[in-house]
């Protein structure tokens, strides 16, 4: 990940909204022989005081799930829209192109849970991303005959997360009226451009309230 400080989001209550509202994440880690995994699930995010865990499950007996079982070190990647950005928005425009976009980092080893912990994982993922008590496929209108066997063929974890670090990169190492050009033109581009204009209208005002 980038560490440059212009870049870098040290809030942690934004970098934690951040996660939140992105909450399908690719879990990265390696097994014993140092072969690589990474699988894209929806993580439940839950804080308590200053300890932060990531919840969710897998299919067991998959390729990830013996390998972390015997590397449980893992992290994390939580990531927004993106887009390009060409130099021809510049003031100076010859120069390479770039790519904004948001991004944070979770590590933390990987623990996996007890059936009773995995039926409140899922039940509460369900509800989550349903994200309507009226809607007839919340957890609770569920038969146990759906359930039962979904259970079995899946494995839920926890990850304490030990390190979380964030890079949101919104051109905030160009001039002002770079900055704001570079808003203007991507406001004309996909809904991914657009999401990334969005973000880097909310912050110019702070960005430039010294200039």
């Amino acid at each position: 990940m980038y560490n440059l400080s212009e870049y870098v989001e040290k809030d942690l209550a934004t970098v934690l909204a951040f996660i939140q509202q992105h909450p399908f994440a690719t879990l990265i880690g390696s097994d014993a022989g140092g072969a690589p995994v990474a699988t894209q699930v929806p993580l439940l995010i839950r804080q308590q005081g200053e300890s932060i865990s990531l919840l969710g499950h897998i299919m067991r007996k998959t390729s990830h799930h013996k390998a972390f079982e015997q590397n449980p070190r893992v992290l994390a990647l939580f990531t927004s829209p993106h887009t390009y950005v060409s130099p021809s928005w510049y003031s100076n425009p010859r120069s390479g192109g770039t790519w904004n976009y948001m991004s944070a980092q979770a590590q933390g080893m990987m623990e996996f849970t007890s059936e009773s912990m995995l039926l409140e994982i899922l039940r509460d993922t369900q509800n989550l991303f349903e994200n309507d008590p009226a809607s007839p496929s919340v957890y609770e209108n569920l038969s146990p005959e759906y359930v039962n066997p979904l259970a079995k063929a899946i494995v839920g974890f926890e990850i304490k997360v030990s390190k979380l670090d964030a890079t949101f990169k919104l051109s905030q190492n160009r001039d002002e009226a770079s900055y704001h050009n570079i808003i203007a033109q991507l406001k004309k581009g996909s809904a991914d451009a657009q999401f990334i204009a969005a973000e880097m209208e909310k912050r110019a005002s702070q960005l430039f309230k010294n200039k």
